[in-house]
Parts: C-alpha cells; structure tokens; sequence
C-alpha cells in the first residue's frame, strides 16, 4: 500500500511540475531533481510563469531577408456618372462588366447620348467589355450594357437581354426631366 501512495504522490509530484514550471522531473521515484533550473523561453506572446512584464510587447523580429512591412491603406475610388453636367446619385452593381468600365472611366469618358424608342437613352462606349446578359425588365434610373459596347439609362421601362450596371437613384419625375428632352451626353469618371 506504501508503495502506492508513494506513486501516486510521485504523479501528483510531476504534475504539479509540469503546471508550474512547465517541465517534468528529471529523476524518477518520486524525488525532484536537484540540478539547477534552466530558462525556458515562452512563445512569442506568452509569458513563462513567475516573469514579470514591463508592460511593452515587443514585435518579432520580420525574417531573415525580409523587410518589416507597414499595412497601406488603400485609396477609396468611386465610379461617377454626369448627365448634362448633373452628377446623378448611383447604386453601381459589383460585377466585372462595372469593374471593366470603371477602368474605361479612369480619368473620364464622354458618351455621346440618343435618345430611342420614348423610354430609353443609348450611347457607344467605344469599345467591349464583360458581359452576362439576362433577360431583364427595367425600370427609370436603371443603367445597362446592351451587347457588350453600349450603355443604356432607362426614363420609361423595357424587357431585353442586358447585363445591370447600376440604377441612378432619382425620382421617375427627375430621370424623365433628365433624359426625355433630346440627346444627352454622359461623362463617367472613375477617381
């Protein structure tokens, strides 16, 4: 019975080592050892029990061959859109036919405007880009790519085979003063 007892402190012994100074004993029988404690260092961010802290945390050191980097922040860029010289409010969509027009737009670009079919303002962007079209029924203030190389901005409403580019958030009374009166120019501007 003695000897168990005596194992089960032994266990209980190395335990608490293990807790409180985070290494077993070096002998067994249940008898610590009598060599001197040697430091162990903690993992960055911990601290070895019993240290006391200045209260400063210090960065590891960035790799060998490598330069400690700063975050940036990045530059907040907005697509634009003017019709006759009136920056109008827009909800843009996020997909790539936007994001390859506001590429278009870096710096500006001037659409040249016509009015069709009593509902609808359509004008060439000069050249392709993305597109997935659905069949779409519009509605004023909504803004279009139709085939891939032309912007449409609706006064009145259609059904068609578009890819949604953004809706200019303006009354029906607002976009109709805007667009019904004769062709327009637009100008996109993406800074």
């Amino acid at each position: 019975m003695a000897k168990i007892i005596s194992f089960i402190m032994a266990v209980f012994t190395a335990l608490y080592m293990f807790v409180s100074c985070g290494k077993l004993p070096e002998s067994g029988g249940g008898e610590t050892s009598t060599q001197p404690e040697t430091s162990v260092s903690a993992p960055a961010g911990e601290s070895n029990p019993g240290e006391t802290h200045s209260g400063a945390e210090t960065q590891p050191p960035a790799p060998a061959g490598e330069e400690s980097k700063t975050e940036e922040t990045p530059v907040n860029k907005t697509l634009t859109l003017k019709i006759s010289g009136r920056e109008v409010p827009v909800t843009w969509e996020n997909n790539d036919s936007v994001a390859a027009l506001s590429g278009l737009s870096s710096g500006g670009l001037t659409v040249n405007m016509s009015m069709y079919g009593g509902f609808e303002q359509v004008g060439s962007l000069g050249s392709s880009i993305p597109r997935n079209d659905k069949q779409t029924s519009t509605s004023y203030g909504d803004i279009v790519l139709y085939q891939g190389n032309q912007i449409v901005i609706f006064y009145g409403s259609n059904s068609w085979s578009y890819t949604r580019l953004g809706h200019i958030n303006l009354s029906r009374s607002e976009m109709t003063d805007l667009l019904s009166n004769g062709d327009v120019d637009i100008i996109l501007n993406y800074q």
